[in-house]
């Protein structure tokens, strides 16, 4: 993995905004960053901790907020009932954050509803935003006004604490079909995904392709050096749609690049 790369991923992904997620939006571009910023990222850990490294090392190093308390695990009669992400003070104006971490991929399926916060889901159909933000509004908020958060962390008045939400997404239409996405949700698309037959369809002599590990999701496909045909890549893409996995695909024609999911579940 390309430490720089997946840092720079990370800050430059959208925020998905309050009319979407109920909450403030915390967008990385309000991070004051010095221009030479870099982190160590621990390996063989899942994409969620990647990204939560990278946010509370960016915060650490910005000059205009500062980190208070992260991954706070809630402890009632030694058994712990929930886990607060990130306490950041705004030093601009001095009030404090009670930020909500979220890095997803979600897949636009309009045939789910009419109500676009209900199409979204993941690319392997397990999860879904609508899941996502009620589990966010439900469960993980509300911590912040549980009795026993501030015998553990005295020093802070959670009584003034603003929520704010940063749920990075990367979202993805369906190819070929005609979509008008609400404007709340154009920022964070990124591309496309089809069915197996689609994709050799589309398949040309001149495209080479990458199915990257799930760890550098997100990474721009222009940062990959390693690229394979079709036919090379072939098995390992049959392979993951048997077991229900839908791959990301970067593709590489000449100097253009695209990225986009292969999934068995939809029919063109």
């Amino acid at each position: 993995m390309k430490v720089k790369s997946r840092i720079t991923s990370v800050l430059n992904t959208p925020s998905l905004e309050k009319s979407i997620t109920g909450f403030a939006s915390f967008d990385l571009s309000l991070l004051r960053l010095p221009e030479d910023f870099d982190c160590k990222l621990p390996g063989n850990v899942r994409l969620g901790h990647l990204t939560e490294r990278v946010l509370a090392e960016a915060i650490r190093a910005s000059e205009n907020f500062r980190l208070l308390a992260e991954n706070i695990q809630l402890v009632v009669d030694k058994r712990t009932i929930g886990e607060l992400d990130f306490i950041v003070e705004d030093l601009s104006n001095g009030r404090i954050l009670h930020l909500e971490l979220a890095y997803k991929f979600y897949l636009c399926d309009p045939r789910i509803s009419t109500e676009p916060v209900m199409q979204w889901i993941g690319p392997n159909r397990r999860d879904s935003l609508s899941e996502k933000l009620k589990k966010l509004k439900e469960k993980q908020y509300p911590l912040l006004y549980h009795e026993a958060l501030p015998t553990q962390f005295p020093e802070i008045d959670f009584s003034s604490v603003i929520q704010a939400s940063c749920f990075l997404a990367s979202l993805y239409l369906p190819y070929g079909v005609e979509i008008d996405p609400d404007p709340a949700y154009q920022k964070a698309i990124k591309g496309y995904y089809l069915n197996v037959d689609a994709f050799a369809e589309l398949n040309r002599p001149s495209k080479r392709y990458c199915i990257p590990p799930k760890t550098e999701w997100g990474i721009p496909p222009a940062e990959n050096e390693a690229w394979f045909s079709f036919e090379e890549i072939k098995p390992e893409l049959i392979k993951r749609l048997e077991e229900k996995r839908a791959p990301l695909i970067w593709e590489k024609n000449g100097e253009e690049y695209s990225e986009y999911f292969v999934v068995w579940w939809w029919e063109s």
